[in-house]
């Protein structure tokens, strides 16, 4: 079986808290290989395209704002199932009910409704990973 890529972003605010090196490295320790990393400013139309099957959302124009409001750090990842292990390693959605260990459970803070501020995204499938590397590398 080749390996699979998938596209990590650590969003402005875990980049904001300093929590780069110490998200990166928990990916690292499972076991994943660095390919590629960068920081960016993201466009809006870079995000458009990234969160094209959310527009028209309540969240769309909110989760715009917050991912424009600072760097972002894009990495890709390689290694076996690691779509999967990286989503699973991020944690739920919701910093408060992740889990313990996770890395929303460990770093992420209750902000109210913006759940859109949990540290990170990973792509959902290999799928997503093709397009979404595609967008920022």
């Amino acid at each position: 079986m080749t390996a699979q890529r998938t596209l990590v972003l650590v969003k402005p605010d875990g980049v904001a808290r300093n929590l780069t090196g110490a998200i990166l490295a928990r990916i690292e320790a499972k076991g994943y290989r660095l390919a590629e990393l960068k920081q960016v400013r993201a466009s809006r139309e870079q995000l458009a395209a990234h969160y094209a099957e959310h527009e028209g959302k309540p969240f769309y124009e909110p989760l715009l704002e917050f991912m424009l409001s600072g760097p972002i750090v894009a990495a890709i990842f390689e290694g076996e199932r690691v779509i999967e292990g990286f989503r699973s390693l991020a944690g739920t959605t919701d910093p408060t009910t992740a889990a313990p260990g996770s890395i929303r459970g460990d770093y992420g803070r209750d902000w109210g409704q913006a759940v859109q501020q949990n540290l990170v995204h990973g792509s959902d499938s290999a799928e997503s990973a093709e397009r979404e590397i595609g967008i920022w590398f």
